[in-house]
């Protein structure tokens, strides 16, 4: 990782370390240490295990806090989508977190799926690395800076609902018609299936989903249909 890009990381996320080290840790891929194993240090899973649940309080003490009125149930469904791996990797990229990641060079050239997941689990060895150098009202400043205004875009979309179910009432609410799905590819051993699945109108296919099994691939689907109909708000 090249120094520059580690300061300009820090002065982005505004965090203040007394262990560099403790950080470029939390940026490493278990993948890197496989060409570089003198490297000095470990990988960051540890990390991230930590910072997951620093994560956990930190975002429900939020949303305690900040929606007295809502049940646990939708509270639940907050945090969900709050600390998704979409929501979280987004938040990495914003950060730059992208340009300090330690991968191997197969790593490196995976999916952006995958890629996804290495920043989303980047992200919550961060915090774990803050919480251990700096404690926790740091690492819950971090959050609250950097991930937890995304409720508002998650509220007014209702990115928190499940996508089927919002999908099939916007569906019956603007064209009256119940969605349908179908499996239109699948391809890998039985052990490691992908699915395509579309999401049709009637006859009309509104948009395609992907996922490693059949729900997983409609839930995308039907996200991929309410962005396609720019259904996501209550307009």
């Amino acid at each position: 990782m090249e120094e520059s890009n580690l300061t300009s990381f820090l002065k982005r996320a505004r965090v203040a370390t007394s262990d560099t080290q403790l950080i470029r840790q939390a940026f490493t891929h278990r993948s890197y240490l496989n060409e570089h194993p003198n490297l000095g240090y470990g990988h960051n899973e540890r990390l991230e295990f930590l910072g997951d649940a620093v994560l956990e309080l930190s975002v429900t003490d939020y949303l305690y806090r900040a929606y007295p009125e809502k049940a646990e149930g939708e509270l639940t469904a907050y945090r969900a989508a709050l600390v998704n791996t979409i929501s979280i990797s987004d938040a990495a990229k914003k950060l730059g977190m992208d340009e300090c990641l330690q991968l191997s060079r197969g790593e490196a050239r995976g999916t952006e799926k995958a890629r996804q997941y290495i920043l989303a689990n980047t992200f919550e060895a961060v915090i774990g690395a803050i919480y251990l150098d700096q404690g926790y009202e740091a690492a819950d400043q971090f959050i609250n800076a950097h991930l937890i205004p995304t409720i508002t875009d998650i509220i007014k979309k209702r990115l928190w609902q499940d996508a089927k179910s919002y999908f099939q009432e916007r569906a019956q609410d603007k064209v009256n018609i119940t969605p349908s799905y179908k499996v239109t590819k699948e391809i890998g051993p039985d052990h490691d299936k992908q699915f395509t699945v579309g999401v049709y109108l009637g006859e009309e296919l509104v948009a395609k989903g992907n996922g490693r099994s059949k729900q997983d691939a409609e839930q995308e689907a039907a996200g991929n249909a309410l962005d396609a109909k720019e259904w996501r708000e209550d307009t």
